[in-house]
């Protein structure tokens, strides 16, 4: 099917992501989101006048971020536009994405503009009153380090979900590390001729904001904390955990940074497109959840609920990306659906640029596009797992007008 919204084709940007407590580690998330969603519009000819909705996905508290994507809009101009202030963790962006998708569809709104934002670096440390407790003594939590170790339904951390799938499905740490040297390969195509594959979406050099957004306090030549593994140094590690298989070098790592896009009526995405002869159209989303304490297996079923409402066949994707927080992700992905492992993730994806959280499946869905885009068009799938055992995904399609 063909949901009634669009993507205007190149109205979407990301910042490169920098490692954590790296490059972006002091600036407030949604400042910044904002700093840089200005600066991108007025860079394409357009002001915040020309929305009446917005979302704004995003996972870790900042200062004043209980004003959430009102105060984002107010920052670029749309002063009188409303709209939600969503999280579900690494699902954020897709979740986003519909969001606004369904707010078009349903003729309440002409053009969104669909924001995410994380800073995982300086997270906040939460203090809970209670005065009924002994000594009046309340307890505290740290967001980002304390809720990737532990899971409050199952106590467990993030990574033994990633061990338990791939117990359960026989994938061991060569199998992982083979992986990984896969997809930085297919990284570094997206860094060939000078970046020109992330420059299609993404303002390089980057110029790193001061603290209060009148200077430029440095610049990112790209993506910063890339890790380039070796086939030597891979072998060399130990697995996280006694027992396991999933190594340092087969996981993703904490970053910073935002990324953006608009949706529109395809009346309004003909205007606002950087080429109004490519529509970029949302055939269906998918939402899944799966058995407690197995995270990376909710791709698949959120990828099968999406093709079904889009009417398509994994084999009929000309392109597919993935959040793949561990390699095991993308190995028991491809068993399970038949797609081909080493043609996913072209250019580029979380397991090698990092993740925000908030902002990590938005910029993936943007890669996609522009992968579509240089093929001359054709159907992508994204698929993303999040915390809780959970998972969105989007099918789209890049063609002519």
């Amino acid at each position: 099917m063909n949901i009634a919204a669009e993507i205007p084709y190149g109205c979407y940007w990301s910042t490169p992501f920098a490692r954590w407590q790296g490059s972006f580690s002091t600036l407030n998330s949604i400042e910044f989101a904002a700093h840089v969603a200005k600066a991108e519009l007025e860079r394409r000819g357009l002001d915040g006048e020309i929305f009446d909705y917005g979302v704004l996905g995003t996972t870790i508290p900042q200062p004043h971020s209980f004003y959430g994507l009102p105060w984002l809009m107010g920052m670029i101009g749309a002063a009188r536009v409303g709209g939600p202030t969503i999280n579900q963790a690494c699902a954020s962006g897709t979740r986003a994405l519909l969001a606004g998708a369904q707010e078009i569809a349903a003729g309440l709104s002409e053009t969104a503009l669909v924001v995410t934002c994380d800073r995982t670096s300086n997270g906040p440390h939460i203090y809970y009153p209670n005065p009924r407790a002994p000594g009046g003594t309340g307890g505290a939590e740290n967001w980002v380090l304390d809720n990737f170790s532990c899971d409050p339904l199952g106590r467990h951390a993030m990574i033994d979900t990633a061990e338990n799938v791939a117990r359960k499905h026989a994938v061991d740490s060569a199998q992982q590390h083979e992986l990984v040297l896969r997809r930085l390969a297919q990284y570094q195509d997206a860094l060939s001729e000078d970046h020109a594959f992330q420059k299609r979406y993404m303002t390089l050099p980057f110029e790193v904001p001061s603290g209060n957004y009148k200077r430029a306090a440095g610049s990112l030549e790209g993506d910063e904390g890339v890790t380039t593994s070796t086939p030597e140094g891979l072998a060399k590690l130990r697995p996280v955990k006694e027992g396991g298989s999933v190594t340092f070098g087969a996981q993703t790592f904490p970053a910073d940074g935002n990324s953006a896009l608009i949706v529109a009526t395809p009346e309004r995405a003909a205007e606002l497109s950087r080429d109004p002869g490519i529509a970029v159209r949302l055939r269906g989303f998918g939402s899944a959840r799966t058995e407690l304490a197995f995270m990376p297996e909710a791709t698949i079923p959120a990828a099968g609920r999406a093709l079904h409402q889009a009417g398509l066949g994994i084999a009929e994707m000309d392109a597919v990306k993935t959040h793949n927080p561990f390699a095991v992700n993308d190995i028991v992905f491809a068993k399970q659906t038949g797609c081909d492992l080493a043609a996913m993730n072209n250019y580029g994806c979380p397991l090698i640029w990092g993740h925000p959280q908030g902002p990590t499946a938005l910029r993936a869905i943007i890669e996609l596009i522009e992968e579509l885009a240089l093929r001359g068009g054709g159907r992508g799938l994204f698929a993303g797992c999040a915390a809780g055992d959970t998972s969105m995904a989007v099918v789209l399609e890049v063609g002519e007008r």
